[in-house]
């Protein structure tokens, strides 16, 4: 079977607008929750979001284009510009016709949707839109844009599967490396929905923390008094490529993709398996297919939420898959730092966990007071500080609404 490597890496997050900031703020266990700016939140539930900082499209696209691209593009294609500069690409030599994109979107063009649709409404009838409305809205325009950019000829196409979106893309990235249809893929995710509708539809569901008092704590996954997810914004990106590839350019190696697991709870549209079945199965595919023992795993980036339900699920299907293991490896939430990115966040938290196997540090759940007795307290969680071990081996899960479940197996890189 062909091997797959990550060679590039870009990131842009409430944490910092590249690898190195968002790394930084990991280590260091800084909350990127703050007040939303983006609109008037008088009338909103919850007022606070883990936002961007100091974004300023003028800075990456000149006017005409910026008009042509919603924000969850713009995100994507800055992110995958960061990648591509990292992975040490030459554009000018590579094959372009075996690089590939796969880019994921939970929701894709909301706010462009958003403020088309109320302009039409206010209006006085006339259908006047944007000859652009379609194209910045749809879930793929992010996808078709990187390649457009780039001159990428290979697989083109976008993944949807509400908060796993990004760990579907990297998973299919993985295959169709493994099955020769590419030699290099471009593969992440997107997402930008601080906005009234993202905002306004996740209270209805009562999935959003409304802890105005404590805004920058409010994300606390395990804890007792969690009360629901912080929304949050940006982009992952990764450049992944066949081993032998990668080896014969000379390229820098982070890790190595060894293993993938998608399965589905069946159960329900918003609510996990309460046993975290589905968690269970796709953890113990993805270790099975890098062909690897339950033992050899140093760490978990789980998808921890902070949602009651959530988290509770999560750790009793680590347990029951784990068994005595559980106690010895690492468990994080860095969520508790970014916020809950929806269709960005595997891959944002894939990169958290590359990260980890790099430098052999675990990134902390942050935010942690007051254990909740229906989660194993044996786990360790890694409260509130980063933690430094040996990482030979970490997963990154990701779950969606509908009972989508993604896991990808991380290996250190051999020297």
């Amino acid at each position: 079977m062909r091997r797959v490597v990550v060679t590039g890496l870009g990131v842009l997050t409430p944490l910092g607008n590249n690898l190195h900031e968002y790394w930084e703020g990991l280590k260091n266990g800084v909350s990127g929750s703050v007040i939303i700016t983006r609109f008037d939140t008088e009338k909103f539930k919850t007022k606070f979001a883990c936002e961007l900082k100091d974004y300023d499209s003028a800075k990456y696209f000149d006017r005409k284009e910026a008009y042509k691209l919603d924000l969850y593009s713009q995100y994507a294609l800055i992110a995958t510009d960061e990648a591509i500069i990292d992975s040490g690409l030459n554009l000018e030599k590579v094959n372009k016709d075996r690089v590939g994109v796969i880019w994921a979107s939970g929701i894709g063009g909301l706010e462009t949707f958003f403020l088309a649709i109320k302009s039409y409404v206010l209006g006085d009838g006339t259908p006047r839109f944007s000859p652009f409305f379609i194209p910045k809205m749809i879930g793929n325009i992010a996808a078709g844009s990187i390649s457009i950019k780039y001159g990428f000829r290979g697989p083109n196409f976008a993944t949807v599967s509400a908060c796993a979106s990004s760990t579907n893309a990297i998973i299919d990235a993985i295959n169709y490396i493994r099955w020769g249809k590419a030699d290099i893929f471009i593969t992440g995710g997107s997402e930008a929905s601080i906005n009234e509708p993202g905002i306004g539809g996740f209270n209805a569901l009562q999935a959003l923390s409304t802890n105005n008092a404590e805004f920058q704590s409010a994300s606390r996954p395990f804890d007792q008094t969690r009360d629901g997810f912080v929304l949050g914004e940006g982009a992952g990106a990764l450049v992944v490529e066949e081993y032998e590839h990668a080896k014969a350019r000379g390229a820098k190696v982070y890790a190595e993709l060894v293993g993938t697991g998608l399965t589905a709870d069946a159960y329900h549209l918003t609510a996990p398996h309460p046993e975290g079945l589905g968690a269970q199965n796709v953890m113990k595919l993805a270790v099975n297919d890098a062909c690897l023992k339950y033992e050899d795993v140093d760490y978990i980036n789980v998808h921890g939420t902070a949602t009651p339900l959530g988290d509770v699920s999560e750790t009793k299907a680590i347990v029951s898959v784990f068994g005595e293991h559980a106690y010895k490896l690492n468990i994080s939430s860095t969520k508790s730092m970014t916020g809950h990115l929806l269709g960005a966040a595997g891959a944002v938290e894939a990169i958290a966990a590359i990260m980890s196997v790099v430098h052999d540090i675990i990134p902390p759940t942050i935010n942690f007071k007051i254990p909740d007795p229906a989660i194993d307290q044996k786990l360790n969680l890694t409260l509130n500080k980063a933690q430094n071990r040996k990482v030979n081996v970490a997963i990154s899960n990701t779950f969606g609404f509908g009972g989508h479940n993604a896991s990808v197996v991380i290996k250190k890189a051999e020297v």
